[in-house]
């Protein structure tokens, strides 16, 4: 398959649209809900606490809080993740495209800096082509965390999308009447941030169809829980607009995050609204 061009730990590929990896997990990427995660397994198997404890250790709740693009948060403290994402069809095609990511976290973004390292597989028809995404992570408060990454440094030639550079913003509102009643974590999340390349450089084929060259290299996202229950997200990725529905399952202390949406709402890039889909899981080592 033909991906497109990353826009960062949520990435978009080669033709500028996102990439299946910003649905994977990122969430930096997300990346972000990985790292809350593991943290919630580590808790419950130290003190037996039940995730939807009154009083939890973490303010954050488990589910992803980006669709299309990174999050400050990120993996660290010795955990490894997977996933795999995708787009239903890829932009300017036919067919579907898709992506799967195999990472590491270590560091300690509350003491020093959290250090997240992903190999991404590009080409899932023929295993050929791969890249090496990085995101560093500095949590500033029990809410808020500073990121920095880049992505798709290609490692075996073939890719269809540049390095994309990003710093970004991660909060967690902590006062009423944003927090969960049951649980004590927040039900609000906002991101902002700015990158290189995906996150406001568009495809030639954008171009081609007269949308322009260039986005904002701005980017953001918004997320909010429903009936304590799953996040609903709504992303800029500096070129387009996208939204979806995040939950994580847990099976024996085991989650498993999945994310549903719909990317490319506006015509400012792609062929057309498209169907994307991603799951991630992680665990501590």
């Amino acid at each position: 398959m033909k991906l497109f061009v990353y826009v960062i730990s949520l990435f978009v590929i080669g033709l500028q649209s996102m990439s299946p990896q910003v649905i994977l997990a990122s969430d930096n990427t997300s990346k972000t809900y990985l790292n809350e995660m593991y943290e919630w397994i580590k808790k419950d198997a130290d003190s037996n606490v039940s995730t939807t404890a009154i009083t939890p250790a973490y303010i954050l709740n488990s589910h992803s809080k980006s669709i299309s693009v990174p999050t400050a948060w990120g993996a660290s403290n010795n955990y490894i993740f997977f996933g795999g994402g995708g787009s239903i069809p890829a932009p300017y095609m036919s067919g579907p495209d898709g992506a799967m990511e195999l990472g590491v976290g270590v560091g300690d973004s509350q003491k020093t800096v959290g250090t997240q390292i992903t190999l991404v597989s590009l080409d899932l028809s023929g295993w050929k082509r791969y890249a090496l995404y990085l995101h560093l992570s500095k949590d500033i408060s029990d809410v808020a965390a500073l990121g920095a990454g880049v992505e798709n440094v290609s490692l075996t030639g073939g890719s269809d999308s540049d390095k994309n550079f990003y710093v970004v913003y991660s909060q967690a509102l902590k006062s009423e009447p944003f927090i969960n009643d049951n649980t004590g974590q927040s039900k609000f999340y906002f991101t902002v941030g700015a990158g290189s390349n995906r996150f406001g450089k568009k495809s030639p084929s954008d171009i081609q169809s007269g949308k322009g060259a260039h986005g904002t290299y701005v980017f953001g996202s918004v997320a909010y829980e429903v009936a304590g229950a799953c996040n609903i997200i709504a992303a800029w990725n500096g070129i387009n607009l996208s939204t979806g529905i995040s939950k994580t399952f847990w099976i024996n202390d085991i989650p498993i995050s999945t994310i549903l949406g719909a990317a490319d709402l506006t015509s400012n890039s792609g062929s057309g609204v498209r169907c994307t889909f991603g799951f991630g899981t992680g665990f501590p080592f």
